[in-house]
């Protein structure tokens, strides 16, 4: 399965290689196999995707040995649920700021598919969790991944505790509205922004977890923050590549036609 082979890359000390797709067709996706990459982020938080096209998409990713990895729009267990019912191998929640957000995603993705009172329960550790109970859950719910969005100065002051929360595998950074918080817009070379990103990283990953972030700019970025100990690379969208390469081009295009005697 291809969430195995993505935790099994992660497990061995891998970095591992995604982008984003915004665009809602399946003819991006037979743009991907020369990429080599290990799974697609798509994000139902920015972008409007419906079940059924979220669940299209994740099935057709899956069948090709890509991990689909969801953003859901907001921090919503039941939302988690609906993206692993669709196909998706990795929640990623959006802006969290509390260790109570994340123990009760973490009771979507991992202890799925219980709900109610009798999770909430086995979570705040008043009902015990039988052994054969354990052994189904633990099968049931084999390869999905539940990753925090780490985008707020809160959160940053928070993260200690944010880490240490049970079922939580790593964290992605979101650069656009972590520079925001920090008053800093856009601003991604800004020292105080680079010092917020490397004190993620560093207390992510001195915890064992893993840390993964979007930027959309030049590939160096990603080489450099990877230095850092970024394993999770996500660069750029579909859209970004096609807007980047179409200017590109047309400035090429323009230049080379106004030089024509």
């Amino acid at each position: 399965m291809a969430a195995d082979t993505l935790i099994q890359k992660l497990e061995q000390g891998q970095v591992v290689y995604g982008t984003c797709l915004i665009a809602n067709s399946p003819l991006w996706l037979n743009a991907l196999s020369g990429a080599k990459l290990d799974f697609i982020f798509l994000d139902t938080e920015h972008i409007p995707a419906d079940r059924s096209s979220l669940a299209h998409t994740c099935q057709q990713l899956n069948a090709m040995g890509i991990t689909p990895v969801v953003r859901i729009s907001h921090p919503d267990p039941f939302l988690a649920v609906q993206a692993l019912d669709a196909g998706a191998k990795a929640i990623v929640a959006p802006y969290i700021e509390t260790a109570e957000q994340l123990r009760m995603l973490a009771g979507a993705v991992k202890y799925r598919p219980l709900k109610g009172k009798k999770l909430e329960a086995i979570l705040s550790g008043s009902e015990p969790l039988s052994a054969q109970l354990d052994a189904y859950l633990r099968s049931y719910n084999h390869g999905t991944m539940l990753i925090a969005n780490i985008e707020s100065t809160p959160a940053i002051a928070n993260l200690d505790a944010l880490l240490a929360t049970p079922g939580l595998d790593g964290v992605f950074i979101g650069p656009h509205d972590l520079s925001v918080s920090l008053g800093l817009p856009e601003q991604y070379d800004h020292p105080d922004f680079e010092a917020a990103v490397r004190t993620i990283i560093r207390k992510t990953r001195a915890v064992g977890k893993h840390v993964g972030a979007q930027f959309w700019q030049d590939p160096s970025v990603q080489i450099k923050w990877a230095k850092e100990g970024l394993n999770m690379v996500i660069h750029s969208n579909d859209l970004t590549f096609f807007k980047q390469k179409l200017e590109a081009d047309m400035a090429r295009i323009r230049t080379g036609i106004d030089q024509l005697p």
